[in-house]
């Protein structure tokens, strides 16, 4: 039982940060890019 708790945590968390990656993009940020696509002149595409 332990288990499945610990997995369902985890999981919440990896979605968490997912969809804080995802919210970002959207936002014109990125991790590749310092987070501002919109200033770095490299590869950022929306």
């Amino acid at each position: 039982m332990g288990t499945v708790i610990t997995a369902v945590i985890v999981l919440i968390i990896v979605g968490l940060a997912i969809g804080s990656m995802v919210k970002d993009k959207k936002n014109g940020k990125s991790i590749q890019c310092g987070c501002d696509c919109k200033n770095c002149g490299g590869n950022c595409h929306k």
